[in-house]
């Protein structure tokens, strides 16, 4: 069993968060890729991350009738702070035999050694690096000298460039401006609907 994993805040979900799994998912011949939305993620801390309950319903609208992708809850579900580390050894614990590969823009790649125990990260996955518009690709020299091993451990993909950002939209949507296209159909109905991103 190959896992994806496509971690973040989800704040919105957008397109190039699905079409990065898509890509990942065909080139790697992955089983299956599971979208975990992060309940208190330690380094947005006082960012004004959306409530988890809509955020996760988006991610639900988002993925409907998409085969091999699903919503898996296991960050919300645990109290206090976000670890990417603590996810991916219960993971582990839960598919003993199962190979996790580990989803991840260019831009947060380079903010790996700040991440709690990057090394361990290394031990338990593979990390699948997607290049970002605006982002260069980091200096993977550097950050093999704070997180040793770490390039043997990586897997680079040369698409989809994401030219996508979440901050963009939620801009966009409290300008009174269209994301059509940067959102699933679904996702844009449901931020209009729950009035989501508007300005107080």
């Amino acid at each position: 069993m190959k896992a994806g994993i496509l971690g973040g805040t989800f704040d919105p979900v957008h397109m190039g968060h699905l079409d990065v799994a898509k890509e990942a998912r065909s080139s790697l011949g992955l089983d299956e890729v599971l979208f975990i939305p992060a309940g208190w993620p330690w380094l947005k801390e006082g960012a004004g991350v959306q409530e988890p309950g809509h955020r996760l319903n988006m991610l639900r609208l988002a993925l409907r009738g998409l085969p091999g992708f699903r919503v898996s809850t296991i960050e919300l579900d645990r109290p206090g702070p976000t670890y990417t580390v603590d996810t991916l050894a219960e993971l582990r614990r839960r598919s003993r035999s199962g190979e996790l590969f580990f989803i991840i823009g260019a831009d947060n790649l380079a903010q790996l050694p700040r991440w709690r125990e990057p090394d361990r990260i290394i031990s338990l996955c593979r990390l699948v690096v997607a290049p970002r518009v605006g982002c260069p690709m980091p200096d993977i020299v550097r950050l093999e000298a704070a997180v040793p091993g770490l390039e043997k451990r990586l897997v680079m993909l040369d698409k989809p460039v994401i030219d996508i950002s979440a901050s963009v939209i939620r801009e966009r949507v409290r300008l009174g401006l269209s994301i059509k296209n940067l959102v699933p159909e679904a996702v844009a109905g449901y931020i209009k609907e729950n009035g989501l991103y508007r300005a107080a």
